[in-house]
């Protein structure tokens, strides 16, 4: 004779009451059927240090280093959003790549990546994408910039910050196979021996390239876990001036520029090259508009026109004179406040 089944009693506490687990987070209105992590509104980047050599050995994975906007990807049932470095909405700036990215067929995720415009060779040229946005403080939208994602931050309902690179990059192949689609592409895998990697770079005209830690999680901030190896030396300053020429296009015969020590400006040389004449007009309007009788730093020049310190543009340069000024610069484009470009720090001079 087989025993009555009893019903099972509850888990009792010390005090005969049931227990009941308590939920661990709040549930999202507006994702209401998410099971795990709410996605969060934005996650601060992991940056790239600078570094000369490219670290070898089977712990790191090599990318191109892409030269344009560092852009967040959000995509949730109710839309995209696009999110600069500095933290500011410019989804209406790049309408092709949102409307890339509702086509991805994901219910939720964060992409991580930069937008450029290529050239004819297919290298990211920087002051191609500026122009394709009317410069700096410009309001047009971007339409021949693309996305090269190289990282997936949250995918449908799941925080991946906490996970390894090499799972994020194989989660990240599967929303965007090689070759993507037109706008919204992967940033392969180089595979080529680490020793080469930097020369062949060099070799095709590139930035340089970025080496990321296989088996680190996403740290926001310049942790190390990404090291970026540049062919040549491209960096963001402050101009605080400029030289007047009666002969060059637009009247600009060079950029006065400097970099930042704590709360100064000092004086790191100049720039007359890399810019077309529309760019010199541009900038001498904007520049005289913002003139000063009061230099930043401390030049004398009968020709110089200072300016308040508020213009950022991006330079690329060879190295640095032993006065500790910058060799063979050329200019490349200006930068947006929004970016969140980062001066070039002269502190540890």
């Amino acid at each position: 004779m087989t025993r009555p089944r009893r019903p099972s009693l509850p888990l009792l506490d010390v005090s005969r009451s049931a227990l009941q687990s308590r939920p661990i987070r709040k549930r999202d209105p507006d994702q209401p059927n998410l099971p795990f992590d709410p996605m969060p509104q934005r996650v601060e980047p992991c940056l790239a240090l600078l570094k000369s050599v490219v670290p070898v050995g089977p712990d790191w994975l090599y990318e191109v280093k892409w030269d344009g906007y560092r852009l967040a990807i959000h995509i949730e049932p109710k839309g995209v959003s696009i999110i600069t470095r500095g933290g500011h909405d410019w989804t209406y700036r790049f309408p092709s790549i949102a409307a890339a990215a509702k086509d991805l067929g994901v219910t939720t995720a964060i992409l991580d990546g930069e937008a450029v415009v290529l050239d004819d060779q297919g290298r990211s040229d920087f002051g191609a994408l500026q122009r394709s946005l009317g410069g700096r403080g410009g309001k047009r939208i971007s339409t021949e910039s693309i996305l090269y994602a190289f990282d997936l931050l949250y995918l449908d309902g799941r925080d991946l910050t906490r996970t390894e690179l090499a799972v994020r990059r194989r989660l990240l192949e599967d929303l965007i196979p090689e070759g993507g689609n037109e706008t919204i592409r992967l940033s392969e895998a180089i595979e080529l021996p680490a020793e080469d990697l930097l020369e062949h770079a060099c070799q095709v005209g590139l930035e340089g390239i970025i080496a990321k830690h296989r088996d680190q999680p996403y740290r926001s901030g310049r942790t190390g876990d990404w090291l970026k190896i540049k062919c040549v030396q491209s960096e963001s300053f402050m101009v605080v001036g400029y030289e007047q020429s009666a002969s060059a296009r637009g009247g600009i015969g060079s950029l006065l520029l400097a970099g930042k020590k704590g709360f100064d400006w000092v004086y790191v040389g100049s720039v007359g090259t890399g810019f077309t004449r529309s760019d010199a007009e541009h900038l001498k309007k904007t520049l005289d508009q913002l003139r000063t009788n009061k230099p930043v730093v401390p030049l004398k020049g009968k020709r110089f026109v200072f300016a308040q310190p508020t213009l950022i543009v991006e330079i690329e340069f060879r190295g640095w004179t032993h006065d500790r000024n910058l060799r063979h610069a050329s200019y490349k484009g200006l930068r947006e406040i929004q970016d969140n470009a980062a001066v070039f720090d002269v502190t540890d001079w």
